[in-house]
């Protein structure tokens, strides 16, 4: 029974998750990049070595992870109010023509295989309730799902927490090793293996392969260290 309920959880909040931590590793490893990039070509920029990551990395973990926290609760509080407003709109108008509401919800699952007559039979009953009828007319019509019930601030924390909490991971081995050479090295496979942790992540509550979830979550992660790499090693140059 604890395993179902860590899975429901793990899947209701996997949106959270996967989009906060994968930004919070690609965040913080592109300032790693960039630097080691700008390494590469000799740039006195790189000199500062560790302590420029941790200063960069620790300000943009700290306030993208503030940013990343603060945008989930907005964009759920406004997906909220604007369904409400459009179900209040949609209740009323099937409270005061319900003839017109099941007529446009019986065309509705006539196109969804209903038989004409039974779809309308359907829709004289469902029109008894002006709630459920704007329930499937933002459905039908607007393509408008409710929001998800649950709370959106903890949401927003969960964001909040997978972004700081993959987004260290980076950034960390400069803060052990010390400023060691082999702390880029060793930041590489740790954001390597949180990117894989994310893919097993998305796997287990998902249908596509492991393989598939492994290969997005490492290529994504890649492609921006690339991206990052050559615009350090490209701007150091230019200096």
């Amino acid at each position: 029974m604890a395993r179902v309920n860590a899975r429901r959880t793990l899947r209701t909040y996997l949106k959270q998750i996967v989009y906060g931590g994968n930004d919070g590793i690609i965040t913080t490893f592109a300032i790693v990049a960039g630097f080691a990039g700008a390494q590469a070509q000799g740039s006195q920029a790189a000199a500062f070595g560790g302590l420029a990551v941790l200063v960069f990395g620790l300000a943009n973990l700290t306030a993208d992870a503030v940013s990343m926290g603060m945008g989930e609760f907005l964009s759920g509080r406004s997906a909220r109010d604007i369904f409400r407003a459009r179900h209040h709109e949609a209740e009323a108008a099937a409270r005061v023509d319900p003839a017109a509401a099941a007529a446009a919800l019986a065309r509705h699952l006539t196109a969804q295989g209903l038989e004409p007559h039974a779809a309308r039979h359907a829709a004289d009953h469902l029109a008894d309730s002006p709630k459920l009828m704007a329930d499937l007319s933002l459905r039908y019509d607007h393509g408008m799902e409710a929001p998800e019930a649950h709370n959106i601030a903890i949401r927003a924390w969960m964001t909040f927490g997978a972004f700081v909490a993959f987004g260290a991971i980076p950034i960390l081995p400069f803060l052990i090793l010390n400023g060691s050479d082999a702390a880029f090295a060793v930041s590489l496979g740790a954001s390597g293996l949180a990117l894989a942790l994310l893919g097993v992540l998305r796997w287990a509550v998902s249908d596509q392969t492991l393989a598939t979830c492994l290969a997005e979550s490492l290529a994504v992660g890649a492609l921006c260290a690339a991206v990052a790499w050559g615009a350090g090693h490209l701007v150091a140059g230019i200096g």
